[in-house]
């Protein structure tokens, strides 16, 4: 016993670092009515940009990059706060300006596959609605993976000693913002019922 103790005492008094690698992918969630706000904007009736995206998805279409440049103001904040964290330099003096915003009504057997945005340096989604089908679905998922409605991140090549994936089943208010050319793909689901969600992308200046 007092050799264990010994060990452990000796060990601790060692100093050490670790460090941050690869692309900071944050993750913040958004209150209520901000949410509702952004629900709000979603609407079938807009412009559909489906043609200049990757997913496999038949309703995604424009919404208004000002009004939800507005709403995500506090939360770029917070971002900005990560960032200089992460990579040890800040944002602060830099313009950070969403170029164009998009939903996406995903349905069963609808996904989108891995794939990266250009023209951009930061991208974003935020998860709006999921249906109570999907969570049972997801629930009862038993396989590995993300699974069913899961968003996935990837970064670089799978090797040992090495984490270069991340999935995450999100709940509504899930807001993701990443480098725009960090991988990722969305899990196809099969219950009924919509996935919502709003991607957007910035530019920095």
């Amino acid at each position: 016993m007092g050799t264990s103790k010994g060990v452990a005492t000796l060990m601790s008094t060692y100093k050490y670092n670790f460090y941050y690698w690869g692309p900071l992918l944050f993750k913040v969630k958004m209150v209520p009515q901000d949410l509702k706000k952004c629900a709000n904007l979603c609407s079938k009736k807009s412009s559909n940009v489906k043609d200049t995206l990757a997913g496999v998805i038949k309703h995604e279409h424009y919404i208004s990059s000002m009004v939800y440049s507005k709403i995500l103001t506090p939360y770029i904040g917070s971002f900005r706060n990560s960032y200089e964290q992460w990579y040890g330099k800040p944002l602060a003096q830099v313009t950070m300006t969403m170029t164009t915003a998009w939903v996406n009504f995903m349905v069963a057997g609808e996904f989108n596959p891995p794939h990266i945005h250009s023209n951009c340096d930061f991208s974003s989604v935020l998860f709006v609605k999921i249906s109570e089908k999907l969570k049972e679905e997801h629930k009862a998922f038993e396989g590995r993976g993300g699974g069913p409605g899961a968003i996935s991140f990837t970064y670089g090549e799978s090797q040992a000693h090495s984490l270069n994936h991340r999935s995450f089943f999100p709940e509504e208010g899930d807001l993701f913002i990443f480098p725009a050319t960090l991988s990722h793909f969305v899990a196809p689901f099969l219950s009924k019922g919509e996935r919502i969600s709003m991607s957007a992308n910035f530019k920095l200046s």
